[in-house]
């Protein structure tokens, strides 16, 4: 049984790994059929997709109409004004067929000019909140990539009550001091305030470089059973956070099958020794932070 946690202060009861349904953005829908049987199969009751994935709304639209009630659902705005996003947040209502969707988020919100547009008095978090209260969504997050984001999330979290953050989280990344401060500064906010924490990149063994890309995903993703189980576990050994899963359908069933034998996270030297061994390095570039 994958283990499950309140997410936040929603009163929802989620699976530790949430889909991560920008798998979905450039599959058949016979593709994507199965990976939902996948999803029943495992228990896993919270999807976490975006107007930006490409298909994946159109892809789920048709489980929406079906299986609402057992899935916490979830998107991502990425237009910065009242009007755009009020737009977008519709629009994905329709594509998704339903009448409301349970988390909305903005999208990547990092840089400086664009969360002073969210922000404003003409911004995209007028449009969350007016949809909140229309009973259009339920409640807002905030996500996030680079080595910024977790610092960016707590001036979001001090500007608004955000009911979600989402953000990067794996062993390479921690390894840089700042963002590991940052993050884990993050985490005691998000704990005092109930906030709930999602987790992305958790499989990332590093950039492509020079090798032949072979999966959805824009960075190199681990493959074998046995380093997703170790990638996976040392997640879920942080307590309080979610995993969302990797942008690769074919990966999602070894992601699930690690989350059903999880036990306890692997011991420093083991990851110590990984990060050697595997040539894992970081994706994303160095840190700068204008606030």
């Amino acid at each position: 049984m994958i283990p499950k946690l309140e997410f936040g202060k929603t009163g929802h009861l989620s699976t530790r790994i949430i889909f991560g349904a920008a798998a979905l953005s450039n599959v058949t829908q016979a593709e994507a059929d199965q990976t939902f049987e996948v999803l029943l199969k495992y228990g896993i009751n919270h999807i976490d997709t975006a107007a930006g994935y490409g298909e994946s709304e159109l892809r789920i639209g048709p489980w929406m109409e079906k299986h609402r009630n057992k899935f916490f659902l979830a998107t991502k705005v990425f237009r910065r004004s009242y009007k755009d996003a009020l737009n977008q947040i519709n629009s994905s209502l329709e594509r998704l067929r339903a009448t409301s969707i349970d988390l909305i988020q903005f999208h990547n919100l990092t840089s400086k000019d664009s969360w002073k547009k969210v922000m404003g008095s003409d911004g995209a978090l007028k449009a969350a909140i007016e949809a909140r209260e229309q009973g259009l969504v339920k409640y807002i997050g905030v996500t996030g990539h680079g080595y910024t984001v977790a610092a960016m999330h707590q001036r979001s979290l001090e500007q608004f009550e955000f009911d979600s953050v989402l953000l990067p989280y794996n062993y390479v990344m921690m390894q840089n001091s700042e963002y590991a401060a940052d993050f884990d500064n993050l985490l005691e906010i998000c704990k005092e305030r109930n906030v709930a924490v999602q987790t992305i990149k958790s499989l990332a063994r590093g950039p492509w470089g020079k090798k032949k890309r072979i999966r959805s995903t824009w960075y190199e993703l681990f493959k074998d059973q046995a380093d997703i189980d170790r990638a996976v576990h040392w997640v879920l050994g942080r307590e309080g956070i979610f995993l969302n899963s990797s942008a690769d359908i074919h990966i999602l069933p070894k992601i699930l099958d690690a989350a059903i034998r999880f036990k306890k996270g692997p011991p420093e030297e083991e990851m110590q020794g990984k990060v050697i061994q595997l040539g894992m390095k970081p994706i994303f570039d160095g840190r700068s932070l204008v606030l």
